[in-house]
């Protein structure tokens, strides 16, 4: 047989009682919310106070007019260009009579972005994001005109 000490069933009745008392503020707090209704039973889903925001989607982009600080990472990243950075090469290639090297845009540039890529030229951009190696000014990068030469 278990034996119980009186502060050890005092302490036990009080965590209860404290568990009792928050569960009674919890639902009188979901009542007034309306989160659940006093008069509903349990089969009925409990509808929401206050209807749900609804945010307005941006449109996407069709063109990215550069400024000072833009760079193909960048705007590849932008949700209204295609949200993932990595796609840059897509930019680079849609725009070759414009950008000779691909760590090199400027200022006033009005960027294409490519919206008919399928899903090879898409995977090929970011497989040659993700293994370029570091950005560096000068030379075209040999591995951005092997891209080029053998992108889908």
């Amino acid at each position: 047989m278990l034996k119980v000490s009186n502060h050890m069933s005092a302490s036990m009745n009080l965590n209860l009682n404290s568990c009792l008392k928050l569960i009674a503020i919890l639902g009188f707090a979901m009542v007034v919310t309306g989160c659940v209704s006093a008069k509903s039973n349990s089969t009925e889903l409990a509808q929401p106070a206050v209807a749900p925001i609804s945010l307005p989607v941006p449109e996407p982009l069709n063109q990215w007019s550069v400024v000072a600080g833009n760079h193909l990472w960048g705007i590849a990243g932008v949700w209204e260009v295609f949200n993932v950075p990595e796609k840059w090469p897509l930019l680079y290639k849609a725009n070759l009579s414009q950008i000779k090297d691909a760590d090199l845009i400027y200022p006033g540039q009005v960027l294409e972005i490519p919206r008919d890529s399928n899903i090879d030229e898409v995977n090929a951009a970011i497989h040659h994001a993700k293994t370029r190696g570091a950005w560096s000014l000068g030379p075209v990068e040999a591995s951005d005109t092997q891209y080029l030469k053998n992108s889908p």
